[in-house]
């Protein structure tokens, strides 16, 4: 900020350090004021999830079903969540604990030690967000294994880190991933000129690219779609001479 002096200075004087000092104290308060004022309730108290808080005897808990083709049986993921300020303005709901329960004793080590890592994760509050991105990033040397609807998942951990990403979203700690208005319009418009012109190529076009019936739960994309490397979809096809997908809309030609 650049300050005019329109006056020619005859004087001047410093503060002391009492001034000084006071003028710091004010501040100080004003700013703590202002965050009690965002964070403070009626009654004057906010709890944040923190780890001294103790388990009570009974949780909120959502369960998810998870099943593989990697292996025979399935797994049950556990969430329970913790909710806090109960009554008030400040109402959250935060997760608590995991569990992981499946008949594969194969992997029972590394299920228990996982689990007991993500709950002193949970338990220790803030912002716990990024065990998505930590789990979703490890595949499995072996390889991994498509989703019904031709989503790709690189292992069963990244499968974890999904059901997560899913609950978090329930309770409120992710957005809502969706498509805004615009670009669901752009997907379905794509989609059509897709579906025409290979009408326009292929007489049979119309029987093998039907669109999927009503008791489909699935999005159904053409034979021959490669992977989206954003949405991890089968549903890539070229149009107009570039990768397009018809499940998020990305295009390597923008």
């Amino acid at each position: 900020m650049v300050i005019k002096i329109e006056k020619p200075i005859v004087g001047y004087r410093l503060k002391d350090a009492a001034a000084i000092a006071a003028e710091k104290t004010a501040k100080e308060a004003a700013v703590v004021a202002a965050a009690a004022a965002r964070k403070t309730s009626a009654d004057g108290k906010v709890v944040r999830m923190h780890e001294k808080l103790e388990r009570p005897d009974m949780l909120r808990g959502s369960t998810y079903k998870v099943k593989t083709p990697v292996s025979d049986h399935a797994m049950y993921v556990t969430i329970n969540d913790l909710v806090l300020n109960v009554g008030t303005e400040y109402e959250i709901q935060r997760p608590f604990e995991i569990f992981i329960n499946s008949k594969n004793l194969d992997h029972y080590q590394w299920i228990v030690a996982l689990t007991r890592i993500m709950s002193a994760v949970f338990r220790k509050g803030g912002d716990v967000t990024f065990l998505v991105d930590e789990l979703k990033a490890v595949f499995d040397p072996r390889g991994g294994y498509w989703q019904p609807g031709g989503k790709f998942m690189p292992s069963i951990i990244a499968e974890l880190g999904h059901i997560i990403e899913i609950h978090l979203r329930y309770i409120g700690m992710l957005p809502v991933e969706k498509l805004d208005e615009h670009q669901r319009k752009l997907v379905e418009a794509k989609r059509r000129a897709f579906e025409e012109s290979q009408k326009q190529t292929d007489a049979f076009a119309e029987e093998v690219h039907a669109p999927a019936s009503a008791d489909s739960d699935e999005p159904q994309f053409p034979p021959g779609s490669q992977m989206c490397s954003k949405c991890s979809t089968v549903a890539l096809v070229m149009m107009d001479g570039c990768m397009t997908c018809l499940s998020c809309g990305d295009s390597k030609c923008g």
